[in-house]
């Protein structure tokens, strides 16, 4: 078994390749769940469903987000009636998140639907949400406070953040699914997902890092000089106090990492690490990269 940390983008782009290499039923994933909202009576967990659907073999991969071939003629009549809703979603899309929605209100734990919905899609690999427990990522602004969603999907990071936070303040505990699937991996594989709104979040569940502190654990980071390969983890990791480049990723993982990946691009070095292609632009250069993951372990 090998377990991935997954956030929306990156790491999915990478389980591309591993699932060529590897059966399904080897493979665990656990998710950030820090960007999850309620939205339009629903409950969207998007990095959750983006691996969900991945193995479903329905994710739309030109977006990395929502059901390919999907319709939008709900999304349509709400944005007419409500102008000031700002997120687009898929009509299968949206009855996924309404499902979950009656799911988590009827007192449905957020993992248990998961495994309902993967049974239902066919899934075969094990994705886990970090934790049963709400712990949302939050940005302050000129704006105001706001869901780390209003702020890259509505605001397209155009507004300048001052502080990261949580809700609630207390670190969220990681579920028993999650430290059984850690306990019981090979190797742990921290995708190249953003660092502060997709990782941070899962090292910060209670339990995860001592884990991992037992584990052989690769890192790939998402940077290529102090540019990230996507999404707003320059500005964000520079609010953390770390520099935007593999450096500061390096820095936030510290010593849980044994294996360092950074691309062969990068300009800034970083002593013993293993310098690959991680751009992933196609399913081909993901399997070669996980490859090469795979001749460390």
């Amino acid at each position: 078994m090998i377990t991935f940390l997954s956030g929306g983008t990156g790491t999915p782009k990478l389980l591309q390749g591993a699932r060529n290499i590897l059966d399904d039923t080897e493979i665990s994933v656990i998710v950030n769940t820090g960007e999850d909202i309620w939205y339009q009576g629903g409950h969207i967990s998007p990095d959750v469903d983006t691996v969900m659907y991945l193995f479903a073999g329905i994710l739309n991969t030109d977006s990395w987000w929502g059901i390919k071939d999907d319709t939008f003629t709900t999304d349509k009549i709400l944005k007419k009636a409500f102008p000031d809703y700002y997120m687009s979603i898929g009509d299968q899309d949206r009855a996924i998140q309404i499902l979950r929605a009656e799911l988590l209100g009827k007192g449905m734990s957020l993992t248990s639907i998961t495994q309902e919905l993967s049974r239902f899609f066919s899934v075969k690999g094990n994705i886990l949400p970090m934790s049963d427990s709400p712990w949302t990522t939050y940005v302050k602004t000129p704006k105001g406070e706001l869901h780390f969603q209003e702020y890259w999907v509505k605001y397209r990071g155009n507004c300048g953040i001052s502080a990261i936070f949580h809700k609630p303040e207390e670190f969220p505990l990681a579920t028993p699914k999650v430290i059984s699937a850690i306990r019981s991996s090979k190797a742990v594989i921290i995708g190249p997902s953003n660092p502060v709104t997709s990782i941070f979040p899962i090292l910060s569940c209670a339990g995860v890092k001592e884990e991992l502190e037992k584990k052989k654990v690769i890192a790939i980071s998402p940077f290529i000089g102090d540019n990230p390969v996507s999404g707003p983890a320059a500005e964000l990791m520079k609010i953390m106090g770390y520099s935007a480049d593999s450096q500061g990723v390096s820095d936030i993982y510290g010593d849980i990492v044994n294996f360092f990946i950074q691309d062969t691009r990068d300009t800034i070095k970083i002593d013993g690490s293993i310098l690959c292609d991680t751009l992933m632009k196609s399913p081909e250069i993901a399997e070669d990269l996980m490859r090469k993951i795979l001749s460390t372990i």
